[in-house]
């Protein structure tokens, strides 16, 4: 096993160092905002209202509506990542590692737009009459000859072994390791539970997921939020600091302490991007497929839609995380028994013990970690059952719901340091072909945007007069039909 844990470790640092994904994710975001003219600056306020306020296009083909559609891919984004995941790139990274992750999030709204928009531009129907999209169909669908459907094939198969990897065992684990640690409930008992839950909302599909992620997400994410507020109001006077240190220490470094040789420029940018990543999946090619089953009358619709999620969870869910770490100067706690820096797990729940009164701090981060795992586990359940309806066809999907429902429990009674690795691995496999399919794309997406916007800037038009102004465009019957269009247009 620790031949294993070593091999797939240097392939992740492979995979996740400089020079592969960090600097293939960061340019394409910055070629799709060129391309797209900031998309992700003029249209957020718009974007926020259809998603948020609005929730759902009038006579639209869909499953879920575009809120749930929201709050399903947020459930699997806003998760371990955003508690644990940011304390290690500052505990790592120092500081300015926060501003790298918000360029990483800036970046990643726009590439978060594209994978939303090409989701539902070729979406298809099931046997069982259910939405199915992402990159496993996108790639095959709108890339021509076999390369698409190479990339295609190995996106599915690197995201169904993920599926079960950070968005199974690592997150039942998550669960019962704090339950155990706060409330002494042995792991067995959490994971029975979690098993006879997950089971009960998979066997409903989607809209049974969608149902309950949009009532569990906004509560849970503004529960935490809310308690972040707090902790930054008690620590007012720390915030300019805080801030204008995030922002030298993202050019300069922080030395951290006891343990670390020292945070130079290079490894503060590395950590902030990639735990950033890490925490919203831009470019991942994993939200789309949430996206895929929204009930809107154009892919630019969603796609806004979808953009909005990565600025929920890292402009805002991230920052709390980071600035209450920072304010509360638990970044540079050292462990007394150790004399080293204080472990990432342990540093977001010192810093919330710190910032609220008696022992809410404690019981705040384990309830925030119960709720954003267990909702990441839903959201991925599925991704992984629309990649394996990809691969296997309609008849592997209700096999599939119940393994993945058992898998949980071995999640939770297990040591998972080797699937934690593993799982970065398949994360990163995943994210590949998809961005080279996105790049590959871009054309179809900037001239699609554009006709849109230029006719429905404010987001306000009415199916009527969308398809008024969309008739004479390629493809847009055979998308109205629900038939995927072929690749003969994707690069115009």
């Amino acid at each position: 096993m620790d031949a294993i844990t070593k091999v797939l470790g240097e392939i992740s640092e492979v995979i996740w160092g400089p020079w592969v994904l960090i600097p293939l994710l960061l340019g394409t975001g910055l070629y799709l905002t060129l391309r797209l003219g900031g998309l992700q600056f003029t249209k957020l306020g718009a974007a926020m209202r259809l998603g948020i306020l609005k929730r759902k296009d009038a006579d639209s083909e869909g499953d879920i509506s575009q809120f749930q559609a929201l709050t399903t891919a947020l459930a699997a984004t806003v998760g371990t990542g955003n508690i644990v995941g940011v304390a290690t790139a500052i505990g790592i990274g120092g500081p300015g590692a926060l501003f790298w992750m918000w360029m990483t999030g800036l970046l990643g709204m726009v590439t978060k737009y594209a994978e939303g928009f090409l989701a539902v531009r070729f979406r298809r129907t099931d046997a069982a009459g259910e939405k199915s999209g992402g990159p496993q169909h996108y790639l095959e669908h709108g890339i021509p000859n076999g390369f698409g459907k190479t990339l295609a094939l190995m996106f599915a198969v690197f995201a169904t072994l993920a599926c079960f990897g950070i968005g199974n065992m690592t997150q039942g684990n998550s669960i019962a390791s704090n339950v155990e640690a706060s409330w002494s409930i042995p792991a067995w008992v959490t994971g029975l539970v979690l098993t006879i839950l997950t089971l009960v909302v998979l066997v409903g599909g989607i809209k049974s997921i969608g149902r309950v992620t949009a009532g569990l997400v906004p509560i849970m994410i503004v529960f935490y939020v809310a308690a972040g507020i707090y902790i930054l109001v008690a620590n007012v006077e720390a915030i300019p600091e805080a801030i204008a240190l995030v922002f030298t220490d993202a050019f300069t470094g922080t030395s951290a302490v006891g343990g670390f040789t020292g945070s130079a420029i290079a490894i503060t940018i590395q950590f902030g991007v990639a735990r950033g990543l890490f925490s919203n999946e831009s470019g991942l090619g994993s939200a789309p497929i949430a996206a895929a089953a929204a009930q809107t009358n154009h892919p630019v619709r969603q796609g806004l839609v979808s953009m909005t999620q990565t600025f929920i969870d890292t402009l805002i869910v991230v920052t709390f995380t980071g600035l209450t770490i920072i304010t509360t100067g638990t970044w540079k706690q050292v462990d007394p028994q150790t004399g080293e820096q204080i472990s990432a797990a342990l540093m977001t729940g010192e810093a919330f013990t710190h910032g609220l009164p008696g022992e809410w701090g404690h019981w705040v981060v384990t309830l925030g970690i119960v709720l954003f795992a267990f909702s990441t586990l839903l959201g991925w359940s599925y991704y992984g059952d629309r990649n394996i309806e990809r691969l296997f066809g309609r008849r592997a999907v209700l096999p599939f719901r119940v393994i993945f429902s058992l898998i949980v429990f071995v999640g939770c009674t297990s040591e998972l340091q080797v699937v934690w690795t593993f799982s970065d691995v398949m994360n990163g496999l995943m994210a590949l072909p998809n961005l080279i399919g996105i790049l590959v794309l871009s054309g179809l997406v900037a001239r699609e945007t554009r006709h849109y916007l230029r006719h429905d800037p404010k987001l306000e038009a009415d199916k009527e007069t969308i398809e008024g102004f969309m008739a004479d465009q390629p493809g847009w019957e055979d998308w109205k039909a629900g038939d995927i269009v072929g690749s003969s247009q994707a690069g115009r």
